[in-house]
């Protein structure tokens, strides 16, 4: 029996089709498996509410370190104790504020418990903890890992913080620096940014890169255990 003359080309469909297949599935991999699909916009239900950091740090200007007071000594951005809570939420104070929901800081200090905030920005357990203190005095600003947290009813997670996003910055990382005493400032910073996207800043950007006692690591030992 003879095949038709048309089924010559079913070895040439098959394999454009296979490499198709291919390339759909490693652009989707690409895409999709990636840190900046699926993390970024992450932003957990927390107890009472939530803790409100449009309301505190930007409508009541509280600067970041009253709370995650170890950021310029510690790797870690410590979660504040309810007792820092509870300084400005005991009772008679902050008059005016009376509907914000403060009942479960006062529960959690009476109690002597922590409130069990949930964690929103978490690296892969392979992956040595970010160093706060090392960033901060180097004059890497809370703004260019965690967005605009002033205007935030809600945390939220704002970049991926891949690989990739990590190895960016320090190949950059001139373009991302501030003055160290303006790390905090997070209003301050992305007017900077924004000048600088315009190539308005008038900021001496290899005077900040300079202040730096060595350029930040790229090899793989300095963030992998």
């Amino acid at each position: 029996m003879l095949f038709p003359k048309w089924m010559n080309m079913l070895p040439t469909v098959g394999a454009l089709g296979a490499f198709g297949g291919l390339l759909a599935v490693t652009w989707g991999t690409w895409y999709y498996a990636t840190p900046d699909f699926f993390e970024v916009g992450y932003m957990p239900t927390q107890p009472g509410g939530g803790f409100n950091h449009q309301l505190h740090a930007g409508e009541l200007g509280i600067d970041c370190r009253y709370c995650h007071h170890d950021i310029e000594r510690s790797p870690e951005a410590n979660i504040p104790p309810v007792s820092t809570c509870i300084g400005c939420h005991q009772e008679n104070k902050l008059a005016g504020w009376e509907g914000h929901n403060v009942t479960f800081i006062r529960e959690a200090y009476a109690a002597d418990e922590s409130v069990e905030w949930r964690r929103v920005h978490k690296l892969p357990d392979y992956v040595r903890n970010f160093p706060h203190h090392v960033h901060i005095k180097s004059g890497v600003s809370c703004y260019s890992c965690h967005g605009q947290i002033m205007g935030m009813p809600v945390v939220y997670q704002a970049e991926g913080l891949g690989m990739g996003w990590c190895l960016d910055c320090h190949r950059n990382y001139e373009e991302n620096l501030v003055p160290p005493d303006m790390v905090t400032d997070l209003d301050a910073v992305e007017q900077e940014m924004a000048a600088r996207a315009r190539g308005e800043s008038s900021m001496d950007l290899e005077a900040l890169a300079a202040s730096i006692r060595r350029d930040p690591p790229q090899t793989c030992g300095a963030c992998h255990h």
